[in-house]
């Protein structure tokens, strides 16, 4: 029965109406893979010899921080792996054991890349291990103990599908606690360290760790086999009326209805929610320039990079997605009289306003001196200006409908790479940085971000041009958008 379903997971996937955009994407996926494949390795066969060399102990000098790569797993398994779907409704239909059904639909997540990728730091640092003469025995416990532990955070991870809050909140305490012990505060390795060491030292503890995974399967079998029925998600819940008259976008004219229509969507889907804190979160991102932390950062072309990413966070999480943000009624939409200009003008009024208060937010950075702040003050008119076109015809090409009541394939699925939208790419990070290069190398800094700055002002020059442009595209692809919608995946 196994091979039946992936059978017909293989066959999903050619039949696909977004085949060719899932292929390119897949392929990209796969070099990826391959490189923090090779990332892995290095790091398991180099951590050895990298604190050894340094004068640490180095298998002890691992498990004291363990804990960090344990709970950042969690967090990086919730924010990109995406949850398994199996259409279960034509398969309840037809005489499949739903066990088996549930079985192959947690399978899945066990042989995601997200928890296989692991095996290649810990099988390497294993090797090395029993190499320098560590007892087999131990070594081999340790390093069950540890995939086990793995494998609890994958199953831990289909739990905190609804769990958004929680996951933030862990994520603050694990930042909290590496500062605390970065400036000496509060160390909390040495009490968590002696478990992770004791998977070592301690021949029967590796089996903690394994019972807890199957322990979790078990749990999660059992709740998804309950759950398993044809009408499951059908039933609509009760929940308390509210209304919002947002009046005052009344005076964008028609363009009113479609920005009333995205601030709700945003306000009360978990997937759009998540576009609003990835925007704060890219608000930090130009630490890593600034600060000089990064010396291969420190520099003023990679300076321009952040000031685009620190002003664009909603830009590029929630504009390029347009208008797979509306697919759940996009082919409704297509048969009333609206206009395309009308719909794509309150989206491009969205970033730009959601751009514009990044830009002001980003008046922190004056701190680290005044090319700090002139480098987001440029990126943000850049983002106004020119990205904010950019962003709606890249959408134009992307046709993977997004699950709003969901924050899974938040980084997956949904963004349907294609030799377009890379094509597309350049103008939007790319180039910036050359205009910046060009004055920076004749007149000066001043007159490369002023280059940056214009290049935006005369975005807002041809904003008409531009849309009556990115209109035609969306009319051309607008057949093939709605059968992509329409598609299950």
């Amino acid at each position: 029965m196994i091979k039946h379903f992936i059978n017909l997971e293989w066959k999903s996937f050619f039949r696909s109406a977004a085949f060719q955009t899932n292929l390119v994407l897949k392929i990209f996926m796969a070099l990826g893979a391959l490189y923090f494949i090779g990332l892995f390795t290095l790091a398991g066969v180099g951590a050895y010899f990298g604190l050894e060399e340094a004068g640490y102990e180095p298998l002890q000098t691992l498990n004291k921080f363990m804990i960090y790569y344990v709970l950042f797993d969690l967090i990086i398994k919730y924010m990109l792996q995406k949850m398994p779907v199996v259409n279960i409704k034509p398969l309840l239909l037809l005489p499949f054991n739903k066990s088996k059904i549930v079985d192959f639909a947690l399978g899945k997540t066990m042989l995601s890349f997200f928890n296989i990728v692991h095996a290649f730091f810990f099988i390497p640092f294993s090797v090395v291990l029993l190499a320098q003469g560590y007892d087999p025995l131990h070594v081999i416990t340790w390093h069950l103990g540890m995939m086990a532990l793995i494998y609890v955070n994958n199953f831990i991870n289909v739990f905190l599908n609804d769990a958004m809050a929680l996951v933030v909140g862990l994520g603050s305490v694990i930042l909290g606690l590496g500062a605390l012990q970065y400036y000496g505060i509060f160390d909390i390795t040495p009490y968590v360290a002696p478990f992770f060491q004791g998977l070592y030292d301690t021949l029967w503890m590796f089996a903690i760790p394994v019972i807890a995974a199957i322990a979790l399967y078990k749990v999660a079998h059992g709740y998804f086999l309950k759950r398993l029925y044809l009408d499951a998600g059908l039933a609509v819940k009760a929940q308390k009326a509210s209304t919002e008259n947002l009046d005052w976008l009344d005076r964008f004219g028609k363009t009113a209805t479609f920005l009333k229509n995205d601030i709700k969507l945003i306000k009360r889907n978990k997937r759009s929610k998540t576009t609003v804190i990835m925007s704060v979160v890219f608000l930090f991102y130009g630490l890593l320039f600034f600060t000089g932390g990064i010396e291969s950062y420190d520099n003023p072309f990679m300076k321009i990079f952040a000031g685009i990413f620190v002003s664009g966070g909603f830009l590029f999480s929630f504009g390029q997605f347009v208008p797979s943000w509306d697919s759940a009624y996009y082919p409704l939409m297509m048969t009333q009289n609206i206009k395309y200009q009308e719909y794509l003008k309150s989206k491009w009024m969205l970033v730009v306003l959601a751009t514009a208060v990044s830009t002001i937010l980003g008046l922190g950075y004056l701190y680290f001196g005044w090319e700090a702040y002139a480098a987001v003050l440029v990126g943000g008119i850049y983002n106004m200006g020119v990205n904010g076109h950019v962003v709606l015809l890249g959408g134009a090409y992307i046709k993977t409908p997004i699950d709003l009541t969901s924050n899974k394939k938040a980084f997956g699925d949904s963004s349907a790479f294609n030799v377009k939208t890379l094509l597309i790419t350049i103008p939007k990070l790319l180039l910036p940085i050359a205009l910046y290069a060009i004055g920076h190398f004749t007149l000066g800094p001043v007159f490369g971000y002023a280059l940056v700055a214009l290049a935006g002002v005369a975005g807002f020059a041809f904003r008409d041009f531009m849309f009556k442009k990115i209109e035609s595209v969306y009319k051309a692809e607008k057949y093939k958008t709605i059968a992509a919608y329409k598609q299950k995946n």
